[in-house]
């Protein structure tokens, strides 16, 4: 999503000179109307009140009364708390919480700390410490921190929900620009007439300053408190595999959450609702229809005006939008989900791909092209089948269940496994860009960021575990050299084993040593995710920035102890012919090539650099007359493989015709007339209105080579030798006098030196 802005269209009406006197006579009166209505607008709070707000709290008081004496009767011992910078200070155990740790540092820390990590665990700021402990106090700008601040603020929100509309509470998570929250409205929708009530009771909340109290109870008390909501019955039922868990109050609202949460409501200085939308229960379009309610929040109104800014700034970049404006693909209601790339857009695509390409063959991956289909009994023995199938595409072929592939590492699996491997071949890298199926649901499609049909530029490396570290260093370099030459920067995060894993724990800790060394030796500052692996095996997940400093995740680098497994891939060792299992990298670096596109799109706002442009150069004839050279021009440039057209509209002035090319974003405009046509030139400026002058063909063609083959991401100025080529007139020879005959009486011409 790169826009969260309402769309309010204003009513042209069309009406004849009798119809509109009409109109005008009762215009006071329509006027006085809609103004009475305005202000009447939607009712705030719903009347009477629901009356399970008031059961809820109920029970939740009779529970926190009993909390807080056994808090009470603990016995407290003294403790050590150490901070970041290796301070330790003394506290008390069941007394002591983070917050008064920070108002003891400073009153000024603990107005900005949003939330505290005990032992690398997040924990409430007022949540006393329950023994020695590291303690690390995050503000707003970590990550984690802002994820809590914004699912603080998304009880806010569904505080707001229950009162304005008695409505059922689902699910309110923190997502990557804010929040939002899900409730079951009974056929009720949502408009916008909806979101001043919404906002106005979220500022009442937060001005109320009301505490964020934890409280764990039993799955029976649970089921009674949430009696009301089936959604909640369905959760503690089905997610909740504990005997207790935790509920957050803020003021009357009491939600199942696992926390943790900021101190107070008034930690959120700045707040908006940003969209409203529809949506089914986890996603399942059979399930009940729900209102979708989204938000974000800040601790500070300045950072809420920039963030607005930004906004501005994505709706105009919108990947959908530019991508019509410049012709580069489009959806049709045939094929939801899967992209028409036309020919300007095809060649974006094909300059990426060929791109990546050029890098296999200088890195040792060896390109393979596996089937589109395959039996189901492929995706049982990988495991996807019994965790994907829903997923996936797919039909009967020959009385038997076939499916689209939708990822190509078991295919490759097939591939190592087709005859015996050596030792002497690994590492194996096999690089693929298969086309992919994904049977994504239609209320989630959303133009090149979430498609059903995708390629990417997907590569499994067959390895020895002694290997994994050269490998992985290899992949890191191999990223930064690909996200340099688009222009992002990015963040790397080793994320370790989780509590549920597969495998031997010495294998995991052997391979986790790998990729830290590896990153260690990459020389790029990273972060530990301790306990966010995949079941499978550790991996380093890559994030990107774009232009507006937003984050994507596109690349990918993760270990698998477990296809090899399941698949029962070996390799001989040289000795006595002994047989050991590889290890499997999956490596991507674009990710999905149409989701890149669809960053890249927005990261340039349209504005390609020279070598991915599908818009490289605009000939434009001065006059008619010239039109013939121009189209001469066009054809020798385009022949050297550049995208190169010719504007002979004469219709349009030059003037009009340089800007026409401009805004359409031509890299370059090549402007001829006579004095070019003689010399075989163009004068030469840039979309940026940069003028060049006049250059020869054969030193325009140069200059395009070299940002072709360098992956310049901007338009460099032309280099000394490339205007050492200019083609300048040739010097007119002097023309041999002839010989004429000796005057009679005349002396003979001397002989040549």
């Amino acid at each position: 999503p790169v826009s969260f802005f309402f769309l309010r269209p204003f009513p042209v009406d069309t009406m004849s000179e009798a119809q509109g006197k009409a109109a005008a006579e009762g215009g006071k009166k329509e006027k006085k109307d809609k103004k009475d209505k305005k202000k009447e607008g939607v009712k705030e709070l719903l009347e009477p009140a629901p009356a399970y707000i008031d059961e809820r709290i109920a029970i939740f008081d009779e529970l926190y009364k009993k909390y807080e004496a056994e808090l009470a009767a603990k016995e407290p011992k003294d403790i050590e708390v150490t901070l970041p910078d290796g301070k330790v200070i003394a506290a008390k155990s069941w007394r002591t919480s983070p917050l008064d740790i920070a108002k003891g540092i400073s009153e000024g820390l603990a107005r900005d700390v949003v939330i505290a990590k005990v032992n690398g665990q997040l924990w409430d700021l007022p949540r006393v410490l329950e023994e020695s402990c590291v303690l690390q106090l995050l503000k707003f700008e970590d990550d984690e921190a802002k994820s809590v601040f914004w699912h603080s603020s998304a009880h806010v929100l569904g505080e707001a929900i229950e009162l304005h509309s008695g409505a059922c509470l689902c699910y309110g998570p923190p997502i990557q620009d804010g929040f939002y929250y899900d409730a079951f409205t009974a056929g009720q929708t949502f408009s916008e007439g909806s979101i001043p009530p919404l906002e106005n009771l979220m500022g009442k909340a937060i001005k109320d300053k009301q505490p964020f109290l934890r409280l764990e109870m039993s799955k029976e008390d649970l089921l009674r408190m949430f009696k009301y909501n089936e959604f909640k019955q369905r959760i503690i039922n089905e997610r909740i595999d504990t005997p207790t868990t935790t509920v957050y109050r803020c003021g009357p609202l009491i939600d199942l959450c696992r926390g943790p949460h900021v101190p107070d409501t008034s930690r959120i200085k700045a707040y908006t609702i940003t969209k409203l939308s529809a949506t089914y229960w986890e996603g399942n379009a059979e399930a009940e229809s729900l209102q979708r309610v989204y938000g974000i929040s800040f601790p500070d109104k300045k950072l809420l005006k920039e963030w607005k800014v930004l906004q501005e700034e994505a709706a105009k970049r919108d990947h959908r939008k530019i991508g019509k404006d410049q012709e580069l693909f489009f959806f049709h209601e045939y094929s939801p989900g899967c992209c028409f790339f036309q020919p300007r857009g095809a060649h974006i695509y094909n300059v990426l791909m060929n791109f990546m390409k050029e890098q296999y063959k200088r890195r040792g991956f060896q390109e393979v092209i596996t089937p589109n289909i395959f039996n189901s009994k492929l995706w049982e023995t990988s495991g996807h089948w019994q965790h994907y199938a829903d997923d996936m595409f797919q039909l009967d072929v020959d009385k038997e269940r076939f499916a689209l592939k939708p990822m190509n590492c078991p295919g490759h699996c097939l591939m190592f496994q087709h005859r015996v491997r050596s030792y002497k071949e690994l590492p194996l890298r096999l690089a693929d860009f298969g086309v992919l199926h994904r049977n994504e649901l239609a209320g989630a499609l959303s133009g090149l960021t979430r498609v059903r049909r995708f390629q990417q530029d997907d590569a499994h490396i067959f390895c020895m575990q002694s290997q994994i570290e050269t490998e992985i260093e290899g992949c890191l370099d191999f990223l930064r050299y690909v996200y340099g030459k688009l222009g992002f920067t990015f963040e790397l995060n080793l994320s370790t084993r989780p509590a549920k894993f597969l495998g031997e724990p010495s294998q995991w800790d052997l391979a986790e040593k790998s990729l830290e060394n590896a990153l260690n030796a990459f020389g790029q500052p990273w972060k530990l995710n301790p306990g966010d692996g995949a079941f499978y095996g550790p991996k380093v997940d890559i994030t990107i920035k774009d232009a507006l400093k937003r984050a994507h995740q596109c690349a990918t680098i993760q270990l698998d102890f477990q296809l090899p497994q399941r698949f029962g891939l070996h390799y001989t060792s040289g000795v006595n012919d002994e047989l050991h299992r590889p290890v499997i990298i999956h490596r991507a670096i674009l990710g999905s090539v149409e989701r890149m596109i669809a960053i890249l799109t927005e990261n340039f706002a349209g504005k390609w650099p020279f070598w991915l442009s599908p818009r490289q150069a605009q000939v434009v004839p001065v006059h008619p007359k010239f039109n013939e050279y121009a189209m001469e021009v066009q054809k020798e440039l385009h022949g050297k493989g550049f995208m190169v057209d010719v504007d002979l509209d004469e219709g349009c002035t030059l003037n009009k015709k340089i800007r026409n090319a401009q805004l359409a974003q031509y890299n370059f405009i090549l402007v001829v007339g006579e004095a070019e046509e003689t010399n075989r030139s163009a004068n030469v400026r840039t979309r940026d209105n940069e003028v060049h002058g006049e250059q020869s063909l054969s030193q325009i063609a140069t200059h395009f080579k070299r940002l072709t083959d360098s992956h310049a991401s901007e338009n460099e100025s032309f280099t000394k030798e490339e205007k050492d080529l200019l083609h300048m007139p040739a010097p007119v020879p002097e023309l041999p006098v002839p010989e004429l005959p000796p005057a009679v009486g005349a002396p003979a011409p001397a002989a040549a030196a």
